[in-house]
C-alpha cells in the first residue's frame, strides 16, 4: 500500500462547471480550505465526502479520485 498515490480531478471538474473552491465548499457543506487540501492531495477525504463530491459533479467516485500504483 506504500506504493500508491491518490490523485483527483476536482480542479478540472470545477473548471468545467466554472465554480470556485468557495462555491464548491458551500455546495458540499465544508470549508474552502478542505476543498483546497483535497484538491492539492494534502488530505484524503472520507468516503462520505468523496461520494458527495462525485454526486455534485455527476460522475463516479472512481472518475473523480484515481488510485495510482507506483
Amino acid at each position: 500500500m506504500e506504493n500508491q498515490e491518490l490523485t483527483n480531478q476536482i480542479k478540472v471538474q470545477r473548471a468545467m462547471k466554472n465554480i470556485t473552491q468557495e462555491e464548491l465548499a458551500a455546495q458540499i457543506g465544508v470549508t474552502r480550505k478542505t476543498i483546497n487540501t483535497i484538491e492539492t492531495g494534502r488530505f484524503i477525504p472520507s468516503t462520505i465526502l468523496a461520494i458527495k463530491l462525485a454526486r455534485y459533479f455527476g460522475i463516479k467516485v472512481e472518475e473523480l479520485f484515481i488510485l495510482i500504483e507506483k
